[in-house]
């Protein structure tokens, strides 16, 4: 016969006693799991020391030297808590308009255990700011709030999973297969060289959790927009305007005309967008334009329907209002979409029990509402759950003068992601 606590069997004593006294008082899913809830309480100074040392290093997503200083550190840090932790170099980069010509590394880390499912944690240390505006918000704590540039996007969400690690190393819980650690050092722009290595390890995954903020009411996501963008170039010829208009070939007409039937791509009704929103033709009052270009942001709730939007542009140019024009369009799929799942569904509905173990309601998003992620990636080529928003809750991302987190939602997100590890690790979200 196996035992009901067979699971806990490696666990250490003092620990086992106080799970077992839990266990016996109150059913599972009913009431906070002691142990694991006082261990959340107490790695909450830590992790706020995290967080500062975090936000102390300003690691812009193009400034190569800062990027490598908080990627040892959290390497260090990673294989201090017993993971074979390395940095990587892209594999492949994704080139867009505005990928840099040299990109940060990827700290990859993976802790070895004894049981049969794969989780990945993920969060990404780069933020959108430039060196030197630290001085003008560093960390501090105020009240029930902790500010600091790039805490929260997403420095907060290093700091959870290395302290989550923390509570299950310090509990000796090693029932997963293997627990991998991946922190990306571009996601701001748009993860050139980070995407292929989510794709590559996410499809290894049962469970993907990343750990981007929560948001205001810390709730969890299952999809997000895809983002991309288009960009239009029309090649003419120039002539006098005046004199001899004819001799030229117009690539402002050409491109207006490309635009106004381009536009009709545009589905909202089904979550596919297409916005021109950037133009330039012409160098002249009095010279025709000889070449001509636009951009246009667009954003989508499935995949496949960005394969089909690229598609229909390359079409779609083939009709032109002047032939003598060359006419050409690039597509990027700047971040898929996350698409909700049979299998996400079910993870997070296991969170939400957890939750109301601690008393706490926690929403879940099932609709894109704006935004990209890493966990997209992820979650392109994965069978299994990808769930988006283990971080803590906080407000003023991009912003300069006023990033923070909620301090109060520590506890609750170390007691969620430690519980949800060990419980998909275990075979028991069912």
């Amino acid at each position: 016969m196996t035992s009901a606590f067979a699971p806990y069997k490696k666990t250490p004593l003092n620990i086992l006693a106080a799970m077992l006294f839990a266990l016996g008082a109150q059913s599972a899913l009913a009431a906070p799991q002691a142990p694991f809830y006082d261990m959340a309480q107490q790695e909450k100074a830590g992790l706020i020391d995290t967080m500062r040392d975090l936000v102390g290093i300003e690691s812009g997503s193009k400034d190569l030297e800062s990027l490598a200083k908080i990627a040892a550190l959290i390497r260090d840090r990673l294989a201090a808590l017993g993971g074979k932790a390395e940095l990587l170099d892209a594999p492949e980069v994704y080139r867009m308009g505005d990928t840099p010509e040299k990109i940060g590394q990827i700290v990859h880390a993976e802790f070895k255990g004894s049981g049969r499912r794969k989780i990945m944690l993920i969060a990404h240390m780069d933020t959108v700011y430039l060196r030197g505006m630290l001085k003008d918000q560093p960390f501090r704590v105020d009240g029930n709030k902790a500010y600091g540039l790039g805490i929260a996007d997403d420095k907060q969400g290093i700091a959870t999973i290395l302290h989550t690690i923390a509570i299950l190393q310090k509990a000796g819980f090693k029932d997963y297969d293997t627990l991998t650690v991946l922190i990306n050092g571009d996601e701001e722009i748009s993860s050139p060289g980070g995407r292929s290595l989510h794709t590559k390890y996410g499809a290894e995954q049962d469970v993907v959790l990343s750990f981007e903020g929560g948001g205001a009411d810390g709730q969890l996501r299952l999809a997000t927009s895809g983002i991309g963008a288009a960009y239009l170039t029309v090649a003419g010829k120039s002539s006098h305007a005046g004199a001899a208009p004819e001799k030229g070939v117009n690539a402002l007409y050409e491109l207006s005309h490309q635009l106004l039937q381009l536009d009709k791509l545009s589905q909202p009704e089904r979550g596919l967008k297409l916005n021109w929103t950037v133009a330039q033709a012409g160098t002249n009052r009095n010279v025709i334009p000889a070449a001509a270009s636009a951009q246009a942001d667009a954003r989508a709730l499935k995949v496949s329907d960005f394969e089909q939007l690229q598609q229909r542009l390359n079409d779609g140019i083939r009709q032109q209002l002047i032939p003598e024009a060359k006419v050409s369009v690039k597509f990027e799929m700047r971040r898929p979409p996350l698409e909700a799942t049979p299998a996400s569904r079910k993870v997070a509905a296991h969170a939400r029990a957890i939750y109301e173990e601690i008393g706490m309601p926690l929403k879940v998003a099932e609709v894109a509402t704006g935004g990209g992620t890493d966990a997209a990636f992820a979650a392109l080529k994965s069978r299994g759950a990808v769930i988006e928003g283990m971080g803590l809750s906080g407000f003023g991302a991009h912003s300069n003068d006023a990033e923070y987190v909620l301090l109060d939602t520590i506890v609750p997100r170390l007691y969620l992601s430690t519980r949800l590890i060990m419980d998909v690790a275990q075979d028991k979200v069912k």
